[in-house]
């Protein structure tokens, strides 16, 4: 597909999805929140399932959104028009009964973190345009994005999370009442529980918000326990563990239930954040609100992980990308490949993508045989690269 073509196409669909508008008034005979939960010791509960505003399109959304009881709005500068709708939508919103999260980031296409060696200067005018753009006076939450993702080395991305230019500037912006509280999060691909378990104990955050679901993380558990210890908050996303299509005895329906529920049976999650593109979503996700996890949910989720185990790449594992003599960053290529495959999310993974130093363009022709069999998860590692290197690239 040419560029050209493929942004046309996307174009076109963003136009066609709509929401009719609201007034403000409570939507009847829909699902809706059933529980708030405490985020640590800030003071604010949030909806157990929250709005993840990646593909937002529409400020009739958010609406909706918060007509059905949501509370908690996550976005962030990179992820396209999210910011400008949900400052749209803004002029209707009661600004002291929603929870406003964004990322210290550039408005350029994903991924727009902003790197170690960031002036304070730099770090607060990205604040101050997520402020412009959502026509809002302060942040409830600016999270440092992303961690582990910018650079395999530890302690790079150690510095870039407790970078004294960032914490003076958020210092200053929570002094002039524009930001609230501190976050940090991370889906990987490197170092993420040991990167979380640094901001936990370092007493600078307020929350961190890490990929977790039902098919991973053996390590994560103890981040969050001692986060909880210490009053941290810990929002949850990545939640559908790939959000693959089920074919299996349920509907998609029930595993999207069960798999919010195993979430939030865990007592340190404060909630989850969930990609909602739809009004059918919001009403879809909300009917799991509140529900106690079943041996009738485990068995769906046994289901799933036994069809979808050997598809999905466990963010934080690495073990093929130690490995692999090209150095290519497998773990951002397989991520990017879910967006493209599961997420719908076709010119994000297609943009950033385009902007990894090192793609899978070089297993092509690789013979060396170090990543086949390396995954302890069974993937066909070269196969899916190289089936993500034809799906996502741009042809001239």
């Amino acid at each position: 597909m040419k560029r050209r073509d493929f942004l046309k196409a996307a174009a076109f669909t963003a136009a066609a999805v709509t929401v009719p508008p609201l007034k403000g008034e409570a939507v009847s005979n829909t699902p809706s929140v059933k529980s708030y939960r405490e985020i640590g010791k800030t003071g604010l509960k949030m909806s157990d399932i929250s709005f993840g505003a990646g593909k937002l399109s529409a400020a009739s959304m958010v609406l909706r959104a918060i007509d059905s009881g949501i509370n908690y709005f996550d976005t962030a500068p990179d992820y396209g028009q999210s910011e400008k709708t949900i400052g749209e939508a803004m002029a209707k919103i009661k600004r002291d009964k929603v929870i406003i999260t964004s990322k210290l980031c550039t408005p350029q296409p994903y991924p727009g973190h902003l790197p170690l060696g960031t002036k304070k200067k730099d770090y607060i005018a990205s604040v101050e345009g997520s402020l412009s753009r959502m026509k809002t006076d302060y942040l409830d939450f600016c999270f440092v994005h992303a961690i582990g993702e910018m650079n395999k080395d530890l302690e790079s991305e150690k510095k870039r999370l407790l970078s004294d230019e960032m914490f003076e500037a958020v210092a200053d912006l929570k002094k002039a009442g524009k930001v609230r509280f501190l976050g940090t999060s991370s889906h990987g691909p490197n170092n993420m529980e040991e990167l979380l378990m640094i901001a936990v104990k370092s007493g600078s955050f307020d929350v961190i918000q890490p990929s977790f679901n039902f098919m991973k993380f053996p390590k994560l558990p103890e981040v969050m326990k001692e986060a909880h210890k210490r009053g941290i908050g810990v929002i949850a996303m990545k939640t559908l563990a790939g959000a693959k299509d089920m074919k299996v005895e349920g509907t998609a329906e029930e595993f999207s239930h069960a798999a919010f529920k195993w979430v939030l049976k865990h007592p340190e999650v404060s909630g989850l954040i969930v990609t909602m593109k739809t009004a059918s979503d919001i009403e879809l996700y909300l009917k799991a609100s509140g529900a106690k996890f079943t041996a009738a949910d485990k068995k769906i989720l046994d289901q799933y992980a036994g069809l979808y185990g050997s598809q999905y790449c466990r963010t934080g594992c690495g073990e093929c990308e130690r490995l692999c003599p090209l150095g290519v960053e497998i773990a951002s290529v397989m991520r990017y490949r879910m967006y493209f495959m599961d997420y719908g999310m076709e010119k994000r993974a297609m943009e950033s993508y385009a902007l990894l130093k090192r793609n899978a363009a070089a297993c092509i022709n690789c013979a060396d045989p170090a990543c086949v069999g390396s995954c302890p998860h069974g993937l066909p590692v070269k196969e899916m690269l190289c089936d993500a290197h034809e799906s996502m690239s741009f042809s001239a």
